[in-house]
């Protein structure tokens, strides 16, 4: 019985954005590739395309040989957990995909292995390439590609200890921005697994994320849902002083080499303070914005229980229940910031940024970090102004190194 290897890659520059895939069949015994496949799909998310491209493999693996056993190597954590079964699929649009997929072999025929980005090389650039010909409103040509070539010469000067930047590699990180693709499924899924053990030595530089939260607004000691669906409310004096001794204390550090703050106008508040001190331009990002929390908003827990005690009981006992009204759920912020995340990991790789946003977005970061379940959010507690930081490494490692420090605000 033949054996092959599929190798499969989606991206997507502005998740949602323009998409494409990347799938190869590789003969497991010579290593000789039998089949490319790419495709520019439109305006997709980084997950559909991954899942495109799985699904393209795999029919090309079945053309050559609906015999053969078959070994599925992704960088996406997320699919392979997800097709191994061993991550639950909640997301409508990710569900018909995974059935698809695994309808194109019997299920005992095919194994799933995830990879680092760097061992995907193949597979990402045929991706890159497909997005960049739908750029100029053409279709990928299997005769006009380079992935195969490039792939094969990154590798060499990964062996040799060096770097061979290509132009698909370019487009990946500058235009691209950040199309890692192990963004974590809603709240059913973790993010990229670490391996067990330490770190290896030679990972190189992680991309380290600073998480601050916002300064106090004057909802926040009245404890009041407070959430991108409110009032938006700005610092009161007591922070704006927080934010002040916040960019105190990080310029005495001086680690931070870049600041991406929420869009809500606490945050960019908050922001705007530190970077001030510190001498830094600040970015928004849409998807590090807090829950909505809908009919909720500028109340408290007791008024929540009082108005909606059934629509709260659900929402505190899963995490794909929604707040009243049309809130988002915790499962759904679980996505957008995972989202975020693996954009900003990619674009702020070796870096250390300081993320300037809300208690939903930090508790549920550091919980995909530790591969926590969703309950978790209700077991931390985020202080005002407090600082956390998480560093993420290229093979999907992520490692806590600070939560909840208020320090700084001390004395």
């Amino acid at each position: 019985m033949r054996e092959f290897i599929v190798e499969a890659d989606g991206g997507s520059r502005g998740n949602p954005g323009p998409a494409g895939y990347g799938a190869v069949v590789i003969d497991a015994a010579t290593g000789e590739t039998l089949a490319e496949r790419a495709e520019y799909i439109g305006v997709a998310t980084n997950n559909v395309a991954e899942y495109r491209g799985l699904i393209a493999g795999l029919r090309a693996a079945h053309e050559l040989d609906p015999t053969a056993t078959v070994h599925v190597r992704m960088d996406s954590k997320l699919v392979i957990e997800q097709m191994s079964g061993r991550w639950k699929i909640k997301h409508p649009d990710m569900k018909p995909l995974a059935f698809e997929a695994a309808r194109v072999f019997p299920p005992a025929q095919v194994t799933y292995e995830w990879i680092p980005r760097e061992q995907n090389k193949h597979a990402d650039r045929l991706a890159n390439e497909a997005m960049d010909a739908g750029k100029r409103g053409e279709r990928w040509s299997a005769a006009d590609s380079t992935a195969e070539l490039e792939a094969a010469d990154a590798k060499a000067a990964s062996a040799a200890g060096g770097h061979a930047p290509t132009a698909a590699e370019g487009t990946r990180t500058t235009v691209a921005e950040g199309t890692r693709t192990t963004a974590a499924e809603g709240a059913g899924t973790t993010a990229a697994a670490p391996s067990s053990g330490w770190a290896p030595a030679d990972m190189g530089a992680p991309a380290t994320f600073v998480l601050l939260r916002h300064g106090e607004t004057p909802l926040t000691p009245q404890k009041r849902f407070s959430g991108s669906g409110g009032s938006d409310p700005a610092l009161s004096a007591a922070g704006r002083e927080q934010a002040e001794r916040v960019g105190a204390a990080l310029a005495r550090r001086g680690t931070v080499q870049a600041i991406v703050s929420s869009p809500l106008a606490r945050t960019r508040e908050t922001a705007g303070i530190v970077a001030a001190r510190l001498g830094l331009d600040v970015t928004v990002e849409e998807g590090l914005r807090e829950t909505d929390f809908g009919a909720w908003e500028g109340l408290t827990f007791g008024e929540v229980r009082e108005r909606y005690p059934d629509d709260l009981t659900a929402w505190l006992a899963d995490p794909e229940a929604r707040p009243t009204g049309g809130g988002e759920s915790f499962a759904a912020t679980a996505e957008r910031v995972a989202a975020a995340r693996d954009k900003l990991i990619a674009a702020y790789a070796g870096r250390t940024v300081l993320l300037v946003t809300h208690v939903t977005p930090i508790k549920t970061l550091v919980r995909l970090a530790l591969g926590a379940p969703p309950e978790s959010l209700f077991r931390m507690e985020l202080s005002a102004a407090s600082l956390s930081a998480i560093a993420y490494y290229a093979d999907g490692n992520a490692s806590v190194r600070l939560f909840n420090d208020t320090s700084h605000l001390r004395g």
